[in-house]
C-alpha cells in the first residue's frame, strides 16, 4: 500500500525558510524560491523576495541555465537505450561536417572531450544566437583544447552538439523533441524554451551599492541545449523525483543510475565535485548529491538529489551572482535529513526462496579470503568479504542461469554455478576467479593446483 508523504515538521519548515532568508539577504537577491522533495513529491516550498510581503511561489518561471543539460542528457541516454546510438560513437558518425567529429558522445556528455568551455566571442549567453546560426559558428577554427579523454574540461559547445545529436536523429527541433517525450510524460508543463507568465526578470546587482541593473533575455538559438530553459520549482521537483528514480515512460532508473556515475577520475580521494553524463556531483556535509546548477545573466538555479536520505531540493534565484544556489540546496537537504532521518525500509522475509539459491548461500572462499554470499529479492545474489577487506559486489539473475555484476570490481562480469558431475556443486566462477567452500579445495580446479601436502605448520 502507498502511504502520502508525511508533511514536514513545524521546526524544520521554519529551518528551512530560515535558510533561505539568509540566502536572499546575504546574496541580495531580489527574489529567491526553494522546494524539498521527498518520498518522490514536493513537501515543501517558500519563497523570499525584496518586495515586502511578497512570496515567489512555485509556479514562477525562472531561467535555469545549465540545469538544461540534464534534459539533453536524458534525450541523448533515450536514443541510446533505443539502439539508435552508442555513447562510443564518434559525433561524425551521426552528425558529419564539424570540426568535433571524431569526438565521441560520451566524451560529450561528459565534459571530457576536451572542447572549448565557450564559443569565439561575443559571449553567446547575453547576446542573439542569430549571431551564431550554424554549428560552425559556435565551435571556431580551433575549438579543440585538450586531447580527447584526458581531462574534464566543461564545454558549452559540446551540448550544442548534443542538441544538434537528437534534432539529426529525431528530424525536428530538439526542443519539441523534449517536450514531447520527456516533458509532457513527467507533466513538466511549465518548462519552457521561453518565457511564460508569471515569470521573474534577470537582474545583476551592484557589487558595491544596493542598486540593480536588468539583464537582456536573449534566445540562445544554437546554443539553446547549453542553458536556454526555463522552468519552476514545481516542476524541477518533478525533474529531481525522476532524477531519484527514473520513470519507464522517459528513461529507466538503471539509465540514471549510469548518468550520475562520476565518467571521469574525482580530484583526489577527498574530491568535492565531479561530472557524470550530463549530471554533476558534489560532495558536501557527507552526503554524496547529484544533479546540476545553472546559471545565465540575471538567474540562478541549482538541483540536487541525495539517494542516501530519498530528499532533494530545488532553489531559483533571479541574480546573475552573489547567491550561492549550489550551497543553499545542499544545506535544504541537510536541514531535512538532520531534523527528520530517513526510516530504512522495515524488514521483510523474501516473497520465496528457491532451495538451490538458498544452498548456495554463505562462506565462499577465493583462495584462503574469506567472502559470504547472501540471496537477495528477484534470485539476486551479493557477494561481500567477510572482516571488511577483499571485493564484493550485487550481482542480477540473468535467464540463462548465470549471474551478471552491477558493481565494484565484478561490475558486468559473469557468476557461474559449477555442478561437478554427480550434480553438486563443485565452485563458483567470476570471470575466471574460482570460489569454493573450502580455502583452496583440492576438489576444485584451483588454477596452478593445490600442494598434496595441504596445509602445513611449518
Amino acid at each position: 500500500m502507498a502511504f502520502p508523504p508525511e508533511e514536514l515538521l513545524t521546526g524544520t519548515r521554519r529551518a528551512l525558510l530560515h535558510r533561505l532568508a539568509v540566502g536572499q539577504a546575504d546574496g541580495r537577491t531580489p527574489s529567491l524560491v526553494g522546494a524539498v522533495v521527498r518520498g518522490g513529491h514536493m513537501v515543501w516550498t517558500d519563497g523570499r523576495s525584496m518586495i515586502d510581503d511578497h512570496r515567489p511561489d512555485d509556479d514562477v518561471q525562472y531561467r535555469i541555465g545549465s540545469l538544461t543539460k540534464s534534459f539533453v542528457a536524458v534525450l541523448v541516454m533515450r536514443l541510446r537505450d533505443e539502439g539508435a546510438l552508442e555513447l562510443t560513437d564518434p559525433l561524425e558518425q551521426h552528425v558529419p561536417g564539424t570540426p568535433a567529429g571524431r569526438l565521441t558522445i560520451a566524451q560529450l556528455l561528459a565534459h571530457t572531450s576536451g572542447l572549448a568551455s565557450e564559443t569565439p566571442g561575443p559571449w553567446w549567453e547575453r547576446t542573439t544566437g542569430a549571431l551564431r546560426p550554424e554549428l560552425a559558428d559556435v565551435l571556431g577554427e580551433q575549438p579543440v583544447r585538450h586531447p580527447a579523454g584526458s581531462r574534464f574540461h566543461y564545454s558549452n559547445p559540446g551540448f550544442a552538439l548534443l542538441g544538434a545529436l537528437v534534432e539529426r536523429l529525431r528530424g525536428e527541433p530538439w526542443g519539441d523533441v523534449l517536450r514531447r517525450e520527456v516533458l509532457e510524460p513527467l507533466g513538466l508543463t511549465r518548462t519552457t524554451l521561453l518565457p511564460r507568465a508569471p515569470h521573474a526578470g534577470g537582474f545583476a546587482v551592484h557589487p558595491w551599492a544596493d542598486v540593480m541593473l536588468p539583464e537582456p533575455l536573449e534566445d540562445t538559438g544554437v546554443m539553446a541545449p547549453a542553458g536556454q530553459l526555463w522552468s519552476t520549482a514545481a516542476d524541477l521537483s518533478r525533474w529531481a523525483a525522476f532524477l531519484a528514480a527514473g520513470d519507464e515512460k522517459v528513461l529507466g532508473p538503471g539509465s540514471i543510475a549510469e548518468m550520475r556515475r562520476p565518467a571521469s577520475e574525482p580530484d583526489g580521494a577527498e574530491w568535492t565535485a565531479a561530472y557524470g553524463l550530463g549530471l554533476q556531483l558534489r560532495r558536501q556535509d557527507g552526503r554524496v548529491l547529484y544533479g546540476h546548477t545553472g546559471s545565465m545573466p540575471g538567474f540562478l538555479a541549482a538541483l540536487w538529489v541525495s539517494e542516501a536520505d530519498d530528499v532533494a531540493a530545488v532553489v531559483l534565484a533571479n541574480a546573475t551572482s552573489g547567491t550561492p544556489t549550489a550551497t543553499i540546496a545542499a544545506d535544504l537537504i541537510r536541514i531535512v535529513a538532520e531534523h527528520e532521518p530517513r526510516f530504512p525500509e522495515p524488514w521483510r522475509p523474501l516473497p520465496e526462496a528457491d532451495p538451490e539459491l538458498l544452498a548456495l548461500t554463505g562462506p565462499w572462499y577465493w583462495g584462503p579470503s574469506a567472502h559470504v554470499l547472501r540471496l537477495r529479492a528477484d534470485r539476486a545474489l551479493e557477494l561481500g568479504p567477510i572482516g571488511g577487506a577483499g571485493r564484493g559486489a550485487r550481482f542480477r539473475a540473468e535467464a540463462d542461469g548465470t549471474w551478471t555484476g552491477l558493481d565494484g570490481y565484478y561490475a558486468g562480469e559473469t557468476l557461474r554455478v559449477v555442478r561437478a558431475a554427480d550434480g553438486t556443486v563443485s565452485h563458483l566462477d567470476i570471470g575466471s576467479f574460482v570460489l569454493t567452500r573450502a580455502p583452496y579445495d583440492p576438489s576444485a580446479p584451483i588454477p596452478g593446483g593445490v600442494d598434496p601436502r595441504g596445509w602445513q605448520t611449518s
